[in-house]
């Protein structure tokens, strides 16, 4: 029995020379985000809420439609890589690129024309009216900034995605700590006044994001520029934007569910956080400080995700046994999910002290440890949810996934908690609780969808 969830250290070393780079990325990542977080915390929580809805909410449907768009042309990257096939990993570059910066000037002029009211959406609930006019006041400040690091964000994603599929994660990682350590630096002297630069607030945790996005750009662009003889799908990948038809048309018939699952997925999110948000203007910082341990607590599972996805697209596009797949992906899952065990744990046990780093008031702080702990307790659920998607969208069950992932939070979780918020007399504390806990029926659904077998397609062959 322990050897169909154990393997060996040959295979362990496989999945890790992926993993690691991955999770070592996510890791610096989210602590630096927690650390800006904590420093933003330290100014008001008129400023910690207009920071939070913009990130939290509304960059947050943005990225993930990136990544989707990214993850479409994606699955077809992993198994050309896993038949080495340059050429056709150029096609799917250039194809990220397209969608990519079309992505981007719409989203720019969406946030552009109406960036006040996205924002306001998030100040319906009960609270100081003063409060609320400064969240939106901050809030658009901070938003207006973001938008200049737009465009290097998504160019960086078209990279960095690329070079993880085919089996390259460290120079994304570096990237990424480069960009972060940057952001790091700047935060503290831009929010503060360090230096003999003046206290700009949150216009100076905007600008210093904006600073690192292009620090990072930088790194991975250049990077690849220089090894296009180890990363040969580089070599001309701007001399046309030509894209074979049969190509285009099977990335965006098997991505377009992708792109929207992450579209649906994430305004699904955001949505669910506007339902909390109308228990109280209390919600949205006490879930910023929550959301934040969380992110750094679950970086081992997502990592996982990713992992299982790469590796196994790799697997399908090399021809390789469909037992040896299965037992792939059950190994993997089985790391995930001890990874939520154990971090769930640990982020139980900070619950209670992480919230007193902020400088706002005691119902904020206890809100956020109770949300702690909360999604503490969830956290292994998730840690199965994410390798079950990423296996299915490597073998271009996309509309499985979309179903998957976008339908369990607007049947079940939206629902729920448009309900709950407005019609009854339930604490948000039980209301989220009602919410979280419906990723155990999507744990049900996942495995069934994955026990049928059907997901292990081979989408690349001549």
């Amino acid at each position: 029995m322990l050897n169909r969830y154990i393997g060996d250290k040959a295979f362990y070393r496989q999945v890790f020379a992926i993993a690691l780079p991955i999770i070592l990325q996510n890791a610096i990542t989210n602590f630096v985000s927690l650390i800006d977080n904590v420093m933003v915390g330290q100014l008001s929580t008129a400023q910690i809420s207009g920071v939070t809805i913009v990130n939290n909410n509304l960059l947050f449907i943005f990225m993930l439609c990136l990544f989707g768009a990214a993850a479409g042309a994606g699955i077809f990257t992993t198994q050309f890589h896993g038949r080495k096939d340059h050429v056709g990993i150029r096609h799917t570059f250039r194809y990220k690129l397209l969608v990519s910066l079309l992505l981007t000037a719409v989203g720019i002029g969406l946030f552009l024309l109406a960036g006040d009211f996205l924002i306001g959406l998030y100040l319906q609930g009960e609270g100081d009216p003063a409060l609320a006019a400064d969240t939106l006041r901050y809030g658009r400040a901070y938003l207006r900034i973001m938008l200049i690091g737009l465009p290097a964000f998504a160019l960086s994603n078209v990279y960095a995605s690329t070079l993880r599929e085919c089996s390259q994660p460290v120079v994304p990682m570096l990237a990424s700590a480069a960009a972060t350590v940057t952001n790091l630096v700047l935060n503290y002297i831009l929010i503060f006044g360090k230096l003999g630069v003046p206290a700009l607030g949150v216009n100076g945790a905007a600008l210093a994001t904006v600073i690192s996005r292009f620090v990072e750009l930088a790194v991975v662009a250049i990077w690849t520029h220089r090894h296009s003889q180890t990363h040969p799908f580089i070599r001309g990948a701007y001399r046309s934007v030509y894209i074979p038809g049969r190509l285009f048309r099977a990335i965006t018939v098997k991505g377009m569910p992708l792109l929207l699952n992450e579209g649906v997925w994430s305004f699904g999110m955001a949505f669910l956080n506007q339902c909390y948000s109308y228990c109280g203007l209390a919600v949205v910082p006490a879930m910023s400080i929550s959301t934040t341990i969380y992110n750094l607590s679950g970086v081992v599972f997502r990592s996982m995700g990713n992992t299982v996805g790469i590796l196994i697209g790799q697997m399908l596009g090399a021809g390789r046994p469909r037992e040896e797949i299965r037992d792939s992906y059950r190994k993997m899952t089985a790391v995930s999910v001890v990874s939520g065990v154990l971090f769930g744990a640990l982020s139980a046990c900070l619950s209670g002290l992480f919230p007193r780093l902020y400088n706002t008031s005691q119902e904020v702080r206890q809100l956020a440890a109770q949300f702690i702990l909360i999604s503490s307790v969830m956290m292994p659920l998730q840690a199965y949810i994410f390798p079950v998607y990423f296996t299915m969208r490597a073998g271009g069950k996309t509309l499985s996934t979309f179903l998957f992932d976008s339908g369990a939070v607007w049947v079940m979780s939206i629902p729920l908690a448009f309900v709950l918020s407005r019609f009854t007399g339930l604490s948000i504390v039980v209301i989220y609780t009602l919410c979280t806990a419906t990723d155990a029926v999507k744990c049900v659904i996942g495995a069934r969808m994955i026990g049928k077998d059907d997901w292990m397609q081979t989408l690349t062959e001549k």
